[in-house]
Parts: structure tokens; sequence; C-alpha cells
């Protein structure tokens, strides 16, 4: 896994800041209900999920734990498949359907990665990605239960895939398909313990540093660069007269433009606004930074984080 997507993954686990910091966000208007399943995700990972996924690691041979993340990845990679045909992205889908296809065949039905090996892209889209595509790129926060951080549109997609999984078309057995689903969980987890083991002595408000750094991720991810305040799907197609006419009545500047490298409406400006005056630990901000820096590359390249 990509050490970025480990940080981001890590904060959306723990997260960082105290409630007293903490401001109303126009993004999160179920904040009490958020907060509520964050306290729950967040024990249920301290007393759960960490113990399991620290014995898993410490008991399991390398080799094993990698041929058992390939094998996932490749069944998201069937998953990024349906979501890029939604698309309309014949492109993404072709790589898609070629991953599948080497890793299935020559990678022992997806246990040896033979496509990264080939350096084939890695697109791994899914329907949240689609749904924002189709226009629903403002969405507001929300907290899946145990999965953790996530968006209304984000969570949608995903419930959406578990109830249609790959899973069940591969594995008939309904024993083993919950045994590969626990298993992953568990892999999943175990693949994080460094990031969030660097970050977690951290004392803010975990609940609003992780939603905030996370709805910025999601943002950029989907091109939603200008997040709005309500979320309204009708806005996200149509401009309504009033702003047509607002942009028509706008003088033209015949000045030359002025360099702005980072707006002040920049995500990750304001990321390094926030994090500069926390009282948090060395690692934590070297953590949190790297984050910060790879996001920085990232926007400067126009691509994903996929």
């Amino acid at each position: 896994m990509k050490r970025h997507t480990q940080i981001i993954l890590a904060l959306a686990a723990i997260g960082l800041v105290n409630p007293a910091l903490a401001e109303r966000n126009p993004h999160d208007p179920y904040e009490r209900y958020n907060r509520a399943m964050y306290r729950f995700n967040d024990k249920a990972d301290r007393h759960v999920f960490q113990p399991v996924a620290r014995t898993y690691r410490k008991i399991t041979p390398q080799p094993v734990r990698t041929a058992t993340r390939n094998f996932m990845n490749n069944l998201r990679d069937v998953v990024s498949f349906g979501s890029n045909m939604l698309r309309g992205d014949l492109e993404k889908a072709g790589t898609d359907f070629m991953r599948v296809s080497l890793n299935s065949t020559f990678g022992l039905g997806g246990l040896i990665n033979w496509a990264d090996a080939a350096g084939m892209p890695d697109n791994k889209n899914h329907l949240g990605d689609t749904f924002a595509t189709w226009g629903w790129k403002n969405s507001h926060y929300f907290v899946y239960p145990f999965t953790g951080p996530s968006t209304v549109r984000d969570s949608l997609g995903s419930t959406i895939t578990t109830v249609a999984s790959p899973n069940k078309f591969i594995i008939h057995d309904t024993a083993a398909r919950y045994s590969v689903s626990a298993l992953n969980a568990v892999d999943t987890r175990a693949n994080l313990l460094d990031a969030t083991d660097s970050i977690n002595d951290a004392a803010l408000d975990k609940y609003a540093y992780t939603r905030d750094i996370y709805l910025a991720y999601r943002n950029k991810q989907v091109g939603n660069t200008q997040a709005q305040a309500e979320e309204n799907i009708d806005d996200l197609f149509n401009e309504t007269d009033e702003q047509a006419t607002q942009q028509q009545q706008q003088p033209e500047n015949t000045s030359p433009p002025k360099p702005n490298t980072q707006p002040e409406n920049d995500p990750v400006l304001q990321l390094n606004m926030d994090i500069a005056p926390l009282p948090i630990s060395t690692e934590a901000q070297q953590a949190t930074q790297e984050y910060i820096n790879l996001w920085q590359n990232q926007a400067q390249n126009n691509t994903a984080f996929y």
C-alpha cells in the first residue's frame, strides 16, 4: 500500500485535535450522530481490531500477508472495472479488465500481483467516484459503522457494493465468503499499524481533525475544489440565472493576472495553517506534514491518489 494512502487512512482511523478547538463544519450537519459513531468505532478499534491486527501481523509470515493483500486488491479491481464502465471511462475499465485477467490467470487467482510488476495503471475507483462523475461531487460528511470516515455519497456506494459484492459471484460458500471478508478487514488494519502508531499520541480533537482532513482529501480526489456549504444535487448540474447574470455584469479585468500558487481557499494551505500551531508530537507532525507534502505534489501533477 502506498505511504500516502497509509497516512490518510491512519488519520481516518485515529485522527488528531480537542473538542474545544473544533468549529462547526457546514459539511457536517450530522455531527451529533457522527461523533457518537466515531467514539464507538474508536473503542472497537482499540479493544478489538488493533489487538487482532497486531497478533495477525506477529504470527503471519510476510509472504502470506502479501498474497492476501494481492488477492483482495484483485477483487477491488473487479469493483473498479464496474465503476469505470458506469462512468463511461473505457480506457480505465480496459486497464482494470487486463489487470484482473493477468493476476487471476498467471497470478494464481490474484495471489501474485503481476499487473503492478508489469507497470499497469492501478485505478481502484469505486461507486462513490462514479456518483461524483455523474455530478454528485459535494457530499456531507458521514461516519460509517466500523469502517469510519466517509460521505453520504461514498457510504451509499459502499453499501451497494457490499450488497452486490463480487465475492458472492466468486466465492459461493457463505462461510468461506465471510471468512475472506474478515481476513480482509484484519489484513487492512494490520497494514495501517505503523502509520497509526506514529501519530496516535496526538492530544487534540481527533474527530474534528479526522473529518476536516478526510473531506479535503476526498474533495481533491473527486475534483471538488470549490466545496459548497449545502448539499444540493440540482445545483451541481445547473447554474442559476442569478449566477449567470452576476458573471455577465462583472467588469473585464485588463490588468495582468497575479501569480497565486496557494489560493486562500486551498485546503492544503488551510491544513498547513491549522496544523502548524497545534501542540502535537514531533512524530505526529512529521507524519501529517508528509501527507500534506504528498498531497501538494499530487495536486501539482493533477493526479489522483490511487
